[in-house]
């Protein structure tokens, strides 16, 4: 275990690294947010008459995520007193509405910070040659927080400061040119949208637009890929960002650490593990709170670059074992588990590779 640990920590070490990270739901559970099965549920508790029956109706066989595209589809198509599914278009919209508070109210108080804070002093003393890139699926507003906590300048891909703007433009060249964002300044890239993000109409067109904090309540926040085209000079933000972390991670020699992610999205997966077949020089390391996803076993064990750490096995190279080693190293393995899969510990071990006394906290 300790050369696996050591030999991540060299590679994160590497200022000629080109370093992504991409952080699931699991990051923000630490901080005492809902997972999405919780979120779900918190959802259907705050609905209530025809608004319930609809939700329970769209959640069949599908996520949430996946329940408000279809929902958001049936707004855009209905027209007059059609109905899909039961619902008409003011349904619709009343009911995308109240999902969207539901989440924000769901989101918007976290227990402690603490993981993010330590999170943001790693990128805020991180030196690499490229800008560093953040990927995540979350709503929530942790990572920022995170990083404004101790200073770090980052960009989202939005200008502006009442109502910041999508700029496709420079999400699309953010390569830190000094024409365009400077290397200093973090990525973060939010793939699903944002509580922050919110529908605005101007001049005639929709689009989004990204606000101070959550989005207030009876807003139609904008998450999830929607169908709808808010400009037609300009693809969704939805679809920008995503042909953005398949174009960082393709660049040439690219690390890609993984935590809290469950391997769900299969749009996901499917840009990572092509992207790692194709890239063979590229590395791969997923973190792992509990038990390796089946999805994840089966790639990794035909994709050499692709490194799996999981509570009670790994696979390296390919190969699948169960960690044996008995030292314990405080914070990453401790009785023959590895605990970098927690995102608490995660940080601590970021966070510690830049302390000067050059060793994990003990608590």
């Amino acid at each position: 275990m300790l050369s696996v640990v050591g030999e991540l920590s060299a590679k994160l070490a590497s200022r000629s690294r080109h370093v992504c990270l991409l952080l699931g739901a699991g990051a923000s559970v630490g901080a005492g947010l809902p997972d999405m099965a919780r979120l779900t549920s918190k959802v259907l508790e705050n609905l209530a008459g025809t608004d319930k029956v609809l939700f329970e109706e769209l959640m069949k066989g599908r996520n949430l995520e996946q329940a408000l595209t279809r929902l958001r589809r049936i707004e855009s198509l209905v027209e007059g007193d059609e109905r899909i599914g039961g619902a008409g278009k003011v349904a619709a919209k009343h009911l995308d509405e109240n999902i969207c508070s539901a989440i924000i109210e769901a989101i918007r108080d976290p227990k402690t910070l603490d993981a993010f804070y330590r999170f943001g002093a790693w990128a805020n003393r991180a030196d690499y040659r490229r800008p560093l890139e953040v990927f995540t699926t979350n709503y929530d507003l942790l990572i920022e927080m995170g990083l404004e906590h101790v200073g770090v300048s980052y960009f989202d891909g939005f200008v502006g400061t009442i109502n910041g703007y999508f700029r496709a433009d420079l999400v699309e060249n953010a390569d830190a040119t000094a024409e365009s964002v400077p290397i200093s300044f973090v990525r973060l890239w939010k793939l699903h949208g944002s509580s922050s993000w919110k529908w605005h109409s101007f001049e005639g067109r929709r689009r989004v637009v990204r606000l101070g904090t959550h989005a207030e309540r009876g807003s139609a926040v904008a998450i999830y890929p929607s169908d709808e085209k808010y400009d037609d000079s300009r693809r969704v933000p939805f679809v920008v960002l995503m042909d953005r972390f398949r174009r960082a991670l393709a660049e040439p020699e690219t690390l890609l650490v993984v935590s809290g992610y469950s391997f769900s999205d299969q749009h996901l997966n499917e840009i990572m593990f092509e992207v790692a077949r194709r890239r063979p020089r590229s590395e791969f390391v997923a973190l792992c709170y509990s038990k390796i996803p089946e999805v994840l076993q089966a790639q990794a064990l035909e994709t050499k670059n692709l490194t799996v750490l999981g509570a009670d096995r790994g696979i390296v190279g390919g190969r699948l074992a169960d960690w044996s080693s008995k030292e314990d190293i405080p914070r990453i393995f401790e009785k023959g588990r590895c605990r970098l899969g927690d995102f608490a510990c995660f940080a601590d071990f970021l966070d510690w590779r830049n302390q000067p006394d050059g060793a994990p906290k003990s608590s």
